[in-house]
């Protein structure tokens, strides 16, 4: 089985074995939390855009969006999910050279969770910068009881339109470090592969800290994308802040 850059070959069957249909549901909780800006929010920055899912459910509801990522293979699909008008632009973070000023920035389906903690405050602070003042961010984190579950359950197997899958991790608690192996047993369209992905589980603390250093109020941090809190049992949280007046 040959090994490949993450989120290479992953990306053609990224939509079909990792993601749930949840986009609709987080779209529509994003739509309900902004309609009571009396500011406003019509453009929003995708952070991690990757296949374009949240960006094409908040384009349908009159949004502005702007999509980056780090994988020219996940973009290329959601230029094709989101038509050859879409703003998308390959970008690692830190790392966000764009030039306009966003009503909010989202981040979604754990992509934060791929920033080491200096790079997770590197981010927010660039974030900050591409924020009207009072700008929103919105992002999801993987939690203490994520990484218990990850312990508890690291093997997942499956089959999904017609792709056999092995999904491996190692956690280290010490380090709240995660390395997934994706393997492909059996490719609908392809010859088998693996690709490795490594996470990290941040803080509550740590989050807070780097938030506020950026120049961030916390609003909430929420069970997955509702107003209920998150409690010791969430997987994964949902943090809203909202940029400070400089």
């Amino acid at each position: 089985m040959r090994h490949v850059e993450a989120y290479s070959r992953l990306a053609g069957v990224y939509d079909e074995i990792v993601v749930d249909p949840c986009h609709g549901r987080w779209a529509s909780f994003l739509d309900e939390l902004w309609s009571a800006d009396p500011d406003g929010v019509r453009s929003v920055l995708d952070l991690c855009c990757g296949t374009g899912l949240l960006a094409s459910e908040l384009t349908e509801r009159g949004y502005r969006v702007t999509g980056v990522d780090a994988s020219e293979a996940m973009l290329a699909l959601a230029r094709v999910r989101l038509g050859s008008e879409a703003v998308l632009r390959r970008m690692t973070l830190p790392d966000l050279a764009v030039e306009a000023v966003f009503d909010a920035a989202v981040c979604t389906f754990d992509g934060l969770n791929y920033l080491g903690p200096s790079e997770l405050r590197l981010t927010f602070a660039a974030v900050a910068r591409r924020l009207r003042p009072a700008g929103w961010l919105v992002f999801d984190l993987h939690t203490d009881a994520m990484m218990a579950f990850t312990i508890s359950n690291p093997v997942v197997a499956g089959e999904s339109a017609g792709n056999d899958f092995v999904i491996s991790s190692v956690v280290d608690p010490g380090a709240r470090t995660c390395d997934t192996t994706v393997e492909l047993t059996r490719h609908r369209d392809g010859d088998p592969f693996s690709e490795r992905h490594r996470q990290y589980f941040h803080t509550d603390a740590d989050v807070q800290a780097a938030l506020q250093d950026a120049g961030f109020a916390i609003a909430a941090v929420g069970e997955e994308y509702t107003h209920e809190p998150a409690d010791a049992s969430t997987l994964r949280a949902t943090w809203t802040a909202r940029r400070l007046p400089t």
